[in-house]
């Protein structure tokens, strides 16, 4: 890959069956998910040049991605697909108190990527690198490549950008605290929710976990509230930016489709505050359909959303 993108993203793709209980009795979509994939995709939804590295089970799941990537325009060149292991896959149910998963995904292909497996020059192609908490929860050897993808963005100059993404069931809060804060030093962006960095910094006010994390040394630190909003803060202004309101049915991969949106406008205008105008707008729009990849809007809709 030698022509510049806009965004490469590395993760852990996974194969989606998310229940809908639109009819006389819940039934399964298939789907895709996976948070950084969502996020690539939801930034190419948005214009932006995109890439995508993982490795892949050598099955019917793992195909399926590839087509999908290919749709969306996001380039799977380095992608891998390995034989005799798998691609992860998981469940969403939905209740009263939200949605709920439950993953299958120990052992699967991208797990057990190691920083071996990082295509030279790979990093260095982009101009924005994004991975999550997610990407580095899943086993040992994936969080060291993604510390080593996060070293050579840096050392080449690129932007770091960084989903805190808590996930308890994949590790130990202490543990994740522990590589999650080493992550977010190394970041350019910070894409925290409330909720986690609640937990991961054991403070309350949205401002004071804009001010911990703003220490540790990212530029931009946009905080997701859900329906309060977007707190987005820099070391000279900081900004509210109100939440759309729309009658949501799914909030499966509205975090990912923020960070994929934020992303592709950020790179537009280097204007944090107007691109999480944009971003919540799409945000919201992503939670009007079930599933985590299908409902991501594209930037026509977004814009004329806004309009409105």
């Amino acid at each position: 890959m030698t022509a510049m993108i806009d965004i490469l993203a590395i993760g852990e793709p996974m194969v989606e069956f998310n229940e809908d209980r639109s009819g006389a009795a819940p039934t399964y979509r298939p789907g895709h998910g996976g948070d950084t994939s969502n996020t690539i995709i939801a930034a190419a939804r948005q214009g932006a040049r995109t890439a995508y590295f993982t490795h892949l089970g050598d099955d019917a799941f793992g195909r399926q991605f590839l087509d999908l990537w290919e749709q969306e325009g996001v380039s799977c060149a380095a992608v891998k697909l390995v034989e005799v292991q798998r691609t992860g896959i998981y469940f969403v149910t939905h209740g009263p108190e939200g949605h709920e998963f439950s993953y299958y995904r120990a052992g699967s292909a991208a797990s057990l990527v190691t920083p071996h497996d990082l295509p030279k020059g790979l990093v260095e192609s982009a101009q924005v690198l994004h991975v999550s908490g997610i990407s580095q929860a899943i086993s040992v050897t994936a969080c060291d490549m993604v510390f080593d993808a996060m070293a050579r963005a840096k050392e080449a100059g690129r932007i770091v950008s960084y989903d805190t993404n808590l996930r308890l069931r994949l590790w130990p809060l202490e543990r994740a605290r522990a590589i999650i804060h080493a992550a977010a030093a190394q970041s350019t962006i910070l894409l925290p929710g409330l909720d986690d960095a609640r937990q991961l910094t054991g403070l309350e006010s949205a401002d004071a976990i804009c001010d911990f994390y703003l220490a540790m040394g990212p530029n931009i630190v946009a905080l997701t509230m859900g329906k309060e909003g977007t707190l987005v803060a820099t070391r000279e202004a900081r900004r509210h930016i109100p939440a759309r309101v729309v009658k949501a049915v799914d909030a499966t991969g509205a975090g990912d489709t923020f960070d994929g949106a934020f992303l592709a406008e950020w790179l537009k205008a280097r204007d944090p505050f107007a691109a999480a105008h944009f971003a919540n707008a799409a945000a919201a729009l992503s939670t009007q359909g079930y599933g985590a990849v299908s409902p991501i809007p594209r930037r026509a809709a977004v814009e004329a959303f806004m309009k409105n």
